[in-house]
């Protein structure tokens, strides 16, 4: 898919490539990503606890990742992609309206519903940026590597609510199923955000003998 002069040289990056760069600033933050190819891909290029790949609920990827954020100090971000923000619009109205200081809300734009075969989605003609703006957020667009770097790094150093747009062109990676079993990933990932208990937000009694009780991973 040739742009004009925005990705490497004329050519745009691919959404592996968007999630290989974001990985190489990532050390303790939490990530939610969106199902399918952009999950597979993730785990190829680094699986982590603090990964949860989503294996179904398309469209509420940002949802969840919102919800992570006002409840964890953490910084979370939720790797989605333009078909799914399509399909769940409104949460970018709520994330406007929350605006955690810890959440980064990572979209992957290839024009695409990238899983399913490439079918167009409507953001040739739509720009999510700009509707995240008029939800009161701070988006931004970007098309080159560079400039793509350059964002992550100062987003994950920022608090406040962050919208990258990454326009990418359709392309799948050809990588392997996930090998592990979706109980695994949940736990694992619950684990992980135990470990880190001592900054969740608000935590009550409750919240406490539900880690203590239903976050052990049995091997």
């Amino acid at each position: 898919m040739k742009g004009t002069g925005r990705g490497i040289g004329d050519i745009l990056l691919r959404r592996i490539d968007a999630i290989r760069i974001l990985m190489e600033y990532i050390s303790d933050e939490l990530i939610v990503c969106n199902i399918g190819f952009p999950s597979k891909e993730l785990y190829h290029i680094k699986d982590r606890p603090e990964n949860f790949y989503m294996l179904g609920s398309m469209g509420l990827c940002s949802s969840i990742g919102l919800g992570l954020a006002l409840s964890l100090d953490n910084k979370v971000i939720a790797i989605d992609g333009d078909g799914s923000i399509l399909m769940n619009l409104g949460t970018l109205s709520t994330i406007g309206h929350t605006q955690p200081d810890n959440f980064i809300l990572y979209i992957i734009d290839n024009s695409a519903y990238g899983s399913t075969g490439n079918q167009k989605t409507q953001t040739e003609t739509t720009s999510l940026r700009d509707i995240a703006r008029a939800c009161g957020i701070d988006a931004i667009e970007v098309f080159q590597e560079e400039e793509l770097r350059k964002v992550i790094k100062e987003s994950l150093n920022r608090n406040r609510t962050k919208v990258i747009v990454v326009k990418v062109a359709p392309y799948n990676e050809k990588v392997e199923n996930i090998p592990l079993h979706p109980m695994y990933i949940k736990f694992r990932f619950m684990e992980s955000i135990k470990n880190c208990k001592n900054n969740i937000k608000n935590e009550n009694k409750n919240n406490k003998d539900y880690y203590n009780k239903n976050n052990k991973i049995k091997k």
